[in-house]
């Protein structure tokens, strides 16, 4: 009976003793920081929801989990289509990105930017709550990045200095500022703009120099970057193409967590994505678009158009369309015509 306590007693020490080593080993797995990148800062919806995120992640995790915001992508020199590969390297811990930046990575990703494929909110919708937001969020998964909620950057619309745009005709010779997209090269090529590929840090100076003629962005984004002031006077509602955002964490890192900070930190996204969202279609969702009204009172002329003046648009480059509906897969692109047909708007 003394052989088999003393060996209970040096069983529990030792047990006592690996749990100890284990609880140190997985507290070493924690970093004291975890850097988050962004595009825009809290200024802005976008930077806004990856604050709620962090804070949300801080206050839940009492503190294990610090997350720092990088706004300007300054973790690797202001380059947006370098993000997802940078997450990828772990060279990024956690993103807020835009599905037109990681597309150079991720080629289905392009499907948001088809041109007049969301006419609404409930369109949007439609995709990225449902089967094809699953399968995106599988295509991103395979590429080598842990995605865990949507949020969202918004309607592009199109500004510039020069006229209010009515018609494809009047885009003609415009330079106007895009993202680095092909798809967005080709689109507004076929509309018979002289599309400008630059960042947004270069974008502004371009636009207050008269350097590019104007830009298309969320029109939270021309509020909080106060456009109006850069000579873009002219703004058309044409809401061709949206940007929804995935809340992401590098793969590595998402590893070395606990399975329940794990969830702690997927469900602080799902909260924060819809808030984000919230944020994002603020004065714009509802029937009389207060938003609209505060931008008209800083001299700013708002061009609403007609079904049949925005259908001459979706005419116009339904050739881009159908070329990139192949690029991205016609599956893919097929199950998402469908979804927004079937909607509940």
């Amino acid at each position: 009976m003394k052989f088999k306590t003393v060996k209970t007693v040096v069983g529990l020490a030792l047990a006592v003793t690996a749990l100890a080593f284990n609880g140190a080993a997985s507290a070493q797995t924690y970093k004291p920081e975890y850097k988050m990148s962004l595009v825009l800062g809290p200024a802005f919806p976008w930077g806004k929801g990856g604050e709620i995120w962090a804070n949300l992640v801080r206050e839940r995790t009492q503190g294990r989990i610090n997350i720092k915001l990088y706004p300007g992508v300054s973790l690797i020199q202001g380059d947006q289509t370098r993000e997802f590969s940078a997450i990828r390297q772990g060279v990024i811990d956690l993103a807020v990105g835009s599905t037109i930046n990681w597309s150079p990575q991720v080629k289905e990703l392009n499907l948001f930017s088809l041109p007049f494929l969301m006419p609404d909110y409930a369109a949007m919708d439609a995709l990225t709550q449902g089967d094809v937001g699953k399968e995106i969020f599988r295509i991103v998964d395979k590429a080598g990045v842990q995605p865990l909620a949507w949020g969202e950057n918004g309607y592009r619309e199109i500004s510039n200095s020069k006229l209010a745009i009515k018609k494809p005709e009047d885009l003609k010779g415009l330079k106007i500022r895009v993202v680095g997209s092909p798809l967005f090269l080709d689109t507004f090529t076929a509309l018979g703009a002289n599309p400008t590929q630059m960042s947004w840090a270069d974008a502004q100076p371009a636009l207050a120099t008269g350097a590019v003629d104007g830009q298309e962005n969320p029109m939270a984004i021309y509020t909080a970057a106060k456009l109006h002031t850069v000579a873009q006077k002219h703004v058309t509602m044409w809401g061709y193409v949206s940007d929804p955002l995935i809340f992401v964490v590098n793969k590595d890192i998402w590893a070395s967590w606990t399975e329940a900070d794990r969830a702690i930190v997927k469900q602080a996204a799902v909260d924060a994505g819809k808030q984000e969202i919230a944020i994002a279609r603020k004065g714009l969702a509802e029937a009389d678009r207060p938003l609209l009204k505060e931008i008209a009172a800083q001299g700013v002329t708002i061009t609403q158009l007609s079904p049949q003046e925005r259908e001459a648009f979706v005419k116009a480059t339904r050739p881009v369309y159908d070329k990139w509906k192949n690029q991205i897969g016609a599956g893919l692109v097929g199950s998402a015509e469908k979804a927004i047909a079937a909607r509940k708007k």
